[in-house]
């Protein structure tokens, strides 16, 4: 099989799954990324939206399922392959698969704080200096939401105060750290 690498921005369309394959976990989500660009008037124009499958196996497994949902904006880095299959009907399909070997929370569109597997956060650097954003930060045990977060005011923005790209799926987000 080959399998191509690849990094997609996009946004997660469907809720998170975690099975049980029997010898290990793995946790699938469908993302959605499409490309935009400035019009000859200056406003923003939505391209073609590429939908992909991602499947995180390992120790993705848990900081995906404890840390992101449907709506969440991300990067995620991996290998592309194309799964083919009969569907009920008895129609064969292809999909594109990700095999993801990273996931993040797009930092364009967040701030966030992170926390490695089972061990607590220290304070950001930063956090409470009086920076448009800050957020009273609470340390939170594994699996726990942090309620409080959500994204800077302007960061789907440009410099000149116009929406740049992404700019229609900014808003605010609750970080669940894993």
């Amino acid at each position: 099989m080959y399998e191509t690498p690849i990094t997609v921005v996009g946004r997660i369309v469907t809720d998170p799954r975690r099975r049980d394959t029997g010898n290990s976990d793995v946790v699938k989500f469908r993302v959605a990324s499409n490309s935009r660009r400035r019009a000859d008037d200056g406003s923003w124009v939505t391209g073609e939206t590429l939908f992909v499958n991602v499947n995180c196996w390992g120790r993705l497994v848990t900081g995906v399922a404890a840390s992101l949902k449907k709506g969440d904006a991300v990067i995620v880095v991996g290998h592309l392959y194309t799964s083919e299959y009969d569907d009920r009907d008895g129609q064969h399909r292809s999909s594109l698969e990700l095999r993801a070997t990273a996931v993040g929370p797009d930092l364009n569109r967040y701030i966030t704080r992170l926390e490695k597997h089972g061990v607590p956060a220290e304070p950001a650097p930063g956090v409470g200096d009086g920076f448009p954003g800050d957020r009273d930060a609470e340390t939170v045990g594994f699996g726990e939401r942090c309620s409080s977060a959500s994204t800077r005011p302007g960061a789907d923005q440009t410099a000149d105060g116009d929406d740049g790209p992404g700019a229609d799926i900014g808003g605010q987000v609750e970080v669940e750290v894993a």
